[in-house]
């Protein structure tokens, strides 16, 4: 039945793309994905020219071939209802096409959470540290217009710092062991805008300036809190989580208490 139905829709006068795709839906439920495999798209094939080169062959090909496309940069998956002799089969069909490579399993941030993540836990010393130093280095950048004693517009322009020239700060600081991107840096920058520690405002930017996405640039800029916040706010009881729960003698208790600790020693 699945033959007939392949074969009538593909009588019909539909797109080369259409067919596959009901193909793929026909053939979908002994589709189990599961275990992943190493295989990619060539991301500088054009797709006209894969799919020529697929015409002709037969379904388990095709849909082989559609699943490892769609999967840009991502790993593929194992079609645990084919079997093995026949995928590798398929796949090296496709690799003397030039169609496809293996290439070394790398988890795409997707999975893995990132910088962020070590070990599939949240690295939160680490985020607070970037936190810290993303927002001395747009204070010193505050700072030093304040002292230059020129025209308020001239400080308050001279005060924005690009998330290039932040993320030029950091790397050379050395304190991250990974790599950190720019777009991981700007998620720090966020974090400090919801903090209402940062402010950000964008600009139109020439194409091709560093820093700049698509003709616009941002800037960001350390930012004063226009009302103090009240000093019961400021010490660590004012925003402790477990205050209810806090008396002398008990488990959570001032003599105990770490964040005090911390906030009498700064």
């Amino acid at each position: 039945m699945l033959y007939s139905l392949c074969a009538t829709y593909f009588l019909m006068d539909t797109p080369p793309t259409r067919k596959l795709g009901a193909q793929r839906k026909m053939l979908y439920p002994a589709i189990d994905m599961l275990h992943m495999l190493t295989y990619n798209c060539y991301s500088e094939k054009d797709v006209n020219e894969g799919e020529g080169k697929v015409k002709g062959s037969d379904n388990q090909v095709k849909l082989v071939y559609q699943i490892i496309e769609d999967a840009g940069n991502k790993d593929t998956f194992h079609l645990s209802n084919l079997p093995l002799t026949e995928i590798n089969k398929i796949l090296k069909n496709l690799e003397s096409k030039k169609l496809i490579k293996a290439v070394k399993s790398v988890p795409d941030r997707s999975v893995t959470g990132g910088a962020w993540y070590s070990d599939q836990d949240f690295e939160s010393e680490f985020v607070e540290v970037l936190n810290q130093q993303c927002f001395k280095f747009l204070q010193s950048k505050a700072e030093a217009a304040r002292d230059s004693k020129q025209s308020p517009m001239v400080q308050r322009n001279s005060s924005f710092a690009t998330s290039h020239e932040v993320w030029k700060y950091i790397c050379a600081l050395g304190i991250s062991k990974v790599d950190l991107s720019m777009e991981d840096i700007e998620t720090i920058l966020n974090t400090l805008i919801f903090d209402g520690k940062v402010e950000m405002t964008i600009i139109a930017a020439k194409e091709g300036t560093v820093g700049s996405v698509d003709g616009e640039m941002k800037l960001y800029r350390g930012v004063n809190p226009i009302i103090q916040p009240t000093g019961l706010v400021k010490t660590p009881c004012g925003l402790c989580p477990v205050f209810d729960d806090c008396h002398e003698g008990g488990e959570i208790s001032p003599s105990n208490c770490v964040y005090m600790a911390e906030w009498l020693d700064f």
